[in-house]
């Protein structure tokens, strides 16, 4: 599966649906990983409308892990993508994530809340979650997201 992901470059669709096909043929039908990697070749495509069922069947399979935080991101992404960010905030913000999936998660929350038309919370979310705790300003940052998160109303 790694080899598929490394090499896929979405030239040939086909070529790439039927690779995937492949190897999730070797997977039980109701495998959460599987249903997986299906939503994910289908997304990767441009295919939302196809991935998201599949990405919550593959939710509802009790796909666990690393693997569960990736599919809420991509389900949510393609929520966005084909429309309706309300759905994606509301999954996005009520899903945990772990150190590895949330500035990426927030990021996608980010951008949901934008299409959503939360422009200013979109906008705070970028800079209060995402700019280093650390960093050059910080406190105004953080001060100045904070305001703009207030304004919106």
């Amino acid at each position: 599966m790694a080899q598929f992901w490394k090499s896929a470059d979405g030239s040939e669709p086909d070529g790439l649906l039927a690779g995937m096909k492949s190897l999730v043929d070797e997977l039980e039908p109701t495998d959460p990983q599987r249903l997986f990697e299906w939503a994910s070749v289908h997304d990767f495509l441009g295919l939302e409308q196809d991935a998201i069922p599949i990405y919550q069947a593959a939710l509802a399979a009790g796909l666990d892990g690393l693997k569960r935080e990736k599919a809420v991101i991509q389900l949510a992404s393609s929520l966005r993508n084909i429309g309706q960010p309300d759905e994606a905030i509301s999954l996005l913000e009520e899903a945990v994530f772990s150190e590895s999936t949330w500035l990426a998660s927030r990021s996608f929350l980010a951008l949901a809340y934008f299409d959503a038309g939360h422009q200013s919370k979109s906008l705070s979310l970028a800079l209060a979650d995402l700019y280093p705790a650390e960093g050059l300003y910080a406190r105004s940052i953080r001060f100045y997201a904070n305001d703009l998160t207030n304004s919106e109303g």
